[in-house]
């Protein structure tokens, strides 16, 4: 997901950070973790970092030295090598994401731009990166002390309504599709836009059977409850949601209504819970909406003077503080997806890169410690925070290929 504004990189940096030693492990919590995630990668399943590299850097490699602290560039970043490792990332889908406002072969040409700059940063760091196209490749690459790297790519729209581009997607590397983003396509609706066809047209029908075809896990993230319901009807291979959150805490329309938990449970398939607050409290969601409403009451008196509006929206923001959530807030929402679906179907998808802010205590990639402290806290098993980490998501994954081999 992809909302960055200059404004709300200011915010981000603003956001206190001082919260983050109450949440980092104890030494014998950090040791359990460790001995945890060498056995089982920890998998994220939605990182935006080659949107932003393109977004703020001009696709300019050169400008983002992931071996540094990339919190120290303008704007600053949630992701770099040294912090991946201290997070112990085993493996990432990086999104290659394109606008939604992007239309037919135009979104088609500037996905498959993403996906050849996103193999140009992960050849960049080969001592950190490998490109892992399935399963067994995450297994080895972790194993051998790498951070598989995988291409997800996020919104259908870039097929062209081509059944062709689907499988030119998938030998390219594209390991998941979102079947959308923020609007409608052609053959889904969004969770975000007016419902225009109740879920699945027959040809979205069709592109699931394909994507299950050719091994390409079909993810319900950003598409509205019907077209989830859809999905997993047709479907013949487990699904995921890459960076979803449980609609029961937080009712915002990217989230995941609990029959559809049931029916992912039923399916085989992992919720993979996102950490940007808008999606997981409902008090920070409402204030973003009164923050959009002064926005766009500010527009409205001031149409020739954007600047006016951005002072204006600054003296709001001034004046009506975010409210804060921590990592106990994520937390909460993987035990409701763990109680429902079962903790056999939970994940991590952090939307890291692009969101404009996080709870305290995981502020950036190397914070994933803090919330596997937060659950042992609870009583989560050595067990179960293996499946959280990645197992689930390996499953699910071996899965979708034996779905493939067959067809």
């Amino acid at each position: 997901m992809r909302i960055k504004s200059f404004l709300l990189a200011a915010a981000l940096l603003a956001t206190p950070s001082l919260a983050l030693a109450q949440h980092q492990p104890t030494r014998a919590e950090q040791q359990r973790i460790d001995r945890i995630l060498r056995q089982t990668p920890l998998i994220d399943g939605h990182n935006d970092l080659p949107w932003e590299i393109k977004s703020s850097f001009g696709n300019n490699l050169d400008a983002v030295d992931l071996d540094a602290d990339t919190r120290q560039l303008t704007p600053p970043l949630h992701t770099d090598i040294p912090r991946l490792r201290q997070g112990r990332v085993g493996a990432q889908f990086w999104s290659v994401y394109v606008p939604a406002s992007l239309k037919g072969l135009d979104a088609t040409q500037a996905t498959f731009e993403q996906i050849d700059l996103t193999r140009r940063m992960i050849a960049r760091y080969p001592r950190a990166f490998e490109f892992a196209d399935g399963a067994d490749d995450i297994v080895r690459i972790h194993r051998a002390g790498r951070i598989a790297s995988m291409f997800g790519m996020e919104g259908g729209e870039a097929i062209n309504n081509n059944l062709a581009l689907i499988r030119e997607f998938r030998a390219s590397g594209v390991l998941y599709m979102t079947l959308t983003h923020s609007l409608n396509t052609d053959w889904v609706d969004s969770a975000t836009d007016a419902p225009r066809h109740g879920g699945l047209t027959p040809f979205g029908e069709d592109v699931i059977r394909e994507m299950n075809r050719v091994g390409m896990l079909v993810d319900l993230s950003h598409v509205s409850a019907e077209a989830m319901r859809d999905a997993l009807r047709v479907t013949s291979a487990p699904v995921i949601f890459s960076h979803s959150s449980a609609f029961a805490i937080t009712p915002h329309p990217r989230n995941v209504p609990d029959d559809v938990l049931q029916l992912v449970r039923q399916n085989g398939g992992v919720v993979m819970v996102n950490f940007f607050p808008a999606f997981t409290s409902t008090e920070v969601w409402q204030w973003g909406a009164r923050r959009a409403a002064e926005e766009a009451r500010l527009k409205a008196l001031n149409p020739a003077d954007p600047a006016a509006v951005t002072a204006g929206v600054a003296e709001w923001i001034a004046a009506n503080t975010r409210p804060q959530i921590d990592v106990g807030v994520i937390a909460d929402h993987i035990e409701h997806i763990g109680r429902v679906a079962g903790r056999d179907h939970v994940g991590i998808g952090s939307d890291y890169d692009g969101v404009p802010w996080l709870p305290q205590g995981l502020e950036g990639v190397e914070t994933y410690p803090n919330l596997f402290a937060e659950l042992i806290r609870r009583g989560w098993s050595d067990a179960d925070l293996a499946k959280l980490a990645g197992g689930n998501l390996l499953r699910a994954l071996r899965a979708a290929e034996r779905v493939a081999a067959r067809d």
